[in-house]
């Protein structure tokens, strides 16, 4: 059963996450370092753990969700997997970058493009993969059932949900997905969003104001 870190990290309080179990294989979500000091908290835990990376994985490409994709990739030779939809996301970031004032080493492109729907594994750790479009185009969670946790990136979060003002985001879509997919996970099923302190399903069904 996969156990989870966080690492909050970058301007934008983003939560960086890492996924392990006892085979000691690790998956690195959205990489969100961006000081020396950020990368060597993540580095080091990974060290001090005996982990060994195996899978980058990216709910969705915003700026804050890749800052460390070019810094795991020097690190761990892992090269970052994400729904194809995403790829002008990711464009997009080099260009906007500046403007919002960080230095962006750009991220590698993936060999392999998440699907929709299916499973990415690494160790004993089945991730199912559940589409969530509405924040950004091509959004995925992941859904480990055996430890009953969603790595939800910025879909749903604690009594709020993600924006929906940027490129590629749309605000019935992402309502739609939280009630029809996410709503259909148990209850107790913990979520670890991108931004903020983890929830459960079940708490938000009740208490979530924006649905």
């Amino acid at each position: 059963m996969a156990t989870v870190r966080s690492f909050v990290n970058n301007p934008y309080q983003e939560n960086t996450y890492i996924l392990f179990d006892d085979t000691g294989e690790c998956a690195i979500i959205d990489p969100g370092m961006y000081t020396a000091a950020e990368q060597n908290t993540v580095t080091n835990f990974i060290k001090d753990n005996n982990l060994k990376p195996v899978l980058l994985l990216n709910t969705h490409c915003h700026i804050d969700h890749v800052l460390g994709n070019k810094f795991v990739f020097e690190q761990y030779g892992l090269k970052p997997q994400f729904h194809e939809g995403e790829s002008d996301t990711l464009a997009a970031v080099v260009a906007y970058a500046p403007s919002m004032g960080f230095r962006y080493e750009p991220s590698p492109l993936p060999d392999t493009y998440l699907p929709e729907t299916g499973m990415v594994e690494f160790g004993n750790t089945e991730l199912e993969l559940i589409f969530a479009p509405g924040h950004s185009p091509a959004h995925l969670c992941f859904y480990d059932k055996a430890a009953s946790i969603l790595i939800g990136g910025d879909v749903l979060f604690r009594n709020s949900i993600g924006r929906t003002d940027l490129p590629g985001g749309d605000f019935s879509t992402l309502v739609k997905n939280i009630e029809e997919k996410l709503f259909a996970l148990p209850d107790d099923c913990t979520v670890y969003p991108g931004h903020g302190p983890e929830t459960t399903i079940g708490y938000e069904k009740q208490t979530n104001p924006y649905l």
